[in-house]
């Protein structure tokens, strides 16, 4: 931070902590299984809708991440559940058959300059818990 740092980097900051955050959990997950490395990740919700948030993402990722065209699966996904168990909804398979994508975003950031970037987002976070 500097004199000038101001609202748009601390935007920016919060929109890419998140994309940081994801790959630390993807990290994680990756420690105590072993998946596939080539995946997509799916998201949703209000963050989603964010070209900026999501372009980041695929870049830090260093993955495709797919929006879906409903940004509310979440809320989509409880009146499911609901319709379900109560008979008016079809099985699983039916209802993921309706997914659709919105938009794909595809790393753009060559892979030295994500290593450098999730390298001094993982030192921060270490020098800062260890204070």
């Amino acid at each position: 931070m500097t004199r000038n740092t101001g609202p748009n980097e601390f935007a920016r900051a919060a929109l890419e902590s998140v994309g940081y955050q994801t790959r630390d959990l993807i990290e994680a997950m990756h420690a105590d299984w072993t998946a596939p490395q080539d995946t997509t990740l799916r998201v949703d919700g209000g963050l989603s809708a964010n070209p900026f948030a999501m372009q980041f993402l695929a870049d830090i990722l260093g993955a495709p991440v797919d929006r879906p065209a409903n940004l509310e699966t979440t809320a989509l996904g409880a009146a499911y559940l609901a319709g379900l168990a109560t008979g008016l909804c079809p099985e699983p398979e039916a209802f993921t058959a309706n997914w659709r994508a919105e938009a794909t975003f595809s790393p753009e950031m060559d892979a030295a300059t994500r290593d450098a970037k999730y390298s001094g987002w993982t030192d921060a976070i270490r020098r800062t818990l260890t204070r």
